[in-house]
């Protein structure tokens, strides 16, 4: 059953391009006519929607007495941005992440050479002053990534997959343990957001959603520009042959579901026990583990591997530049740093964070064991 319903916004309001021919779907925003349009016709629709969306972003903004040059004066500028697109060399090299500073500079160069194509000197004025210069379309491609919505919609009897810019639901912050969610309502064409069942959201308190639930910082940090140490489905990259008994670990921290679902049981933990966080929750799924039908953990042997896991933590921390208490150091002096290296350093520290946590509920696992 659908929890209480907070807020509905129609359609009318939303910008929106499908994921497959017929690919519009926005009764007032229609660049028909205009050379914009078949800039937009000429991407991919499945894997350009970013672009596709920005190109349809910047229309907007452009056309006279709408709602969308209104609501432009609430989106964040570039200044204000986390978004690596528009992050520099020295703010990715900060980012201790060889693999994600490449996918980045592979996206800036994209963006970049989407507006080389149509914004070149030929183009038509009507483009051209969409976008005077690249950092205004690499912009509109931050907002379409970080404030776009996905979601199945049916206008009449068709139904897509959607890419969805939707003014004040694109406000809502992220949790990975939110209190609302998206609902698309058919009949009238609107998108509702609701409270999760169960919850309650008193007067002052924050709603928020889960931006991409099952992903790794390093996916969020690509389209969103943000991260956390607290994310249940981060992964540390453990190589060697050591291996805790999966069942053992589970029950020293309460931890119940499959695999996909773990959740903290904390009816049965003790009152004020507040170390199982969503850090711990991604050591339960990352750490190598076994388990053999009925056959008990040897402590002896359980112990050895603990300590080899907590020896290949202390090597990853080793491998990089800086340790935690450097980068929140670096943070802290920080006043009037870009937002992008911002990120960057913070999306590093996470990292750092997480292996110290595991090897911290290694510590109390190897404390704790139930034999």
């Amino acid at each position: 059953m659908l929890g209480q319903m907070i807020m509905e916004i129609p359609i009318e309001l939303m910008l929106t391009i499908s994921k497959k021919l017929p690919w519009m779907f926005f009764p007032d925003i229609i660049p028909i006519g205009h050379p914009i349009f078949d800039i937009i016709n000429s991407t991919n629709p499945e894997t350009d929607w970013d672009l596709r969306l920005a190109c349809l972003l910047l229309y907007a903004l452009d056309c006279k007495d709408n709602f969308w040059q209104l609501y432009g004066d609430f989106l964040p500028s570039a200044d204000e941005c986390t978004n690596l697109l528009l992050a520099t060399e020295g703010d990715l090299l900060e980012l201790q992440d060889p693999d994600l500073a490449s996918t980045m500079r592979e996206q800036q160069h994209r963006a970049l050479e989407f507006w080389e194509k149509y914004w070149h000197s030929g183009a038509p004025l009507k483009i051209k002053r969409l976008a005077r210069d690249c950092e205004r379309f690499i912009w509109a491609v931050t907002m379409a990534q970080s404030r776009c919505i996905n979601m199945q919609m049916r206008v009449g009897a068709l139904i897509q997959d959607a890419n969805m810019l939707v003014p004040y639901a694109d406000m809502l912050n992220h949790s990975f343990e939110p209190n609302c969610f998206f609902h698309w309502r058919f009949k009238d064409r609107m998108l509702e957001v609701m409270i999760n069942a169960g919850q309650h959201i008193k007067k002052g308190e924050e709603m928020t959603i889960n931006y991409m639930n099952g992903q790794r910082n390093n996916a969020i940090m690509q389209r969103y520009g943000f991260s956390s140490p607290l994310n249940p489905w981060d992964v540390i990259p453990f190589s060697g042959n050591a291996r805790v008994h999966l069942d053992s670990f589970l029950s020293v921290f309460n931890i119940s579901g499959l695999p996909e679902e773990y959740y903290h049981n904390s009816q049965l933990s003790d009152k004020g026990d507040t170390f199982v966080d969503g850090a711990v929750i991604a050591a339960a799924r990352t750490l190598p583990t076994w388990s053999d039908g009925d056959m008990p953990p040897v402590p002896s042997t359980e112990r050895r591997a603990v300590r080899e896991l907590q020896q290949e933590c202390q090597q990853m921390l080793a491998k990089f530049p800086t340790t935690s208490k450097e980068d929140e150091q670096l943070l802290d002096s920080m006043t009037e740093a870009r937002r992008t290296l911002e990120a960057a350093i913070k999306y590093r520290l996470h990292r750092k964070l997480l292996i110290q946590k595991a090897m911290q509920a290694l510590e109390i696992y190897q404390e704790r064991m139930l034999f």
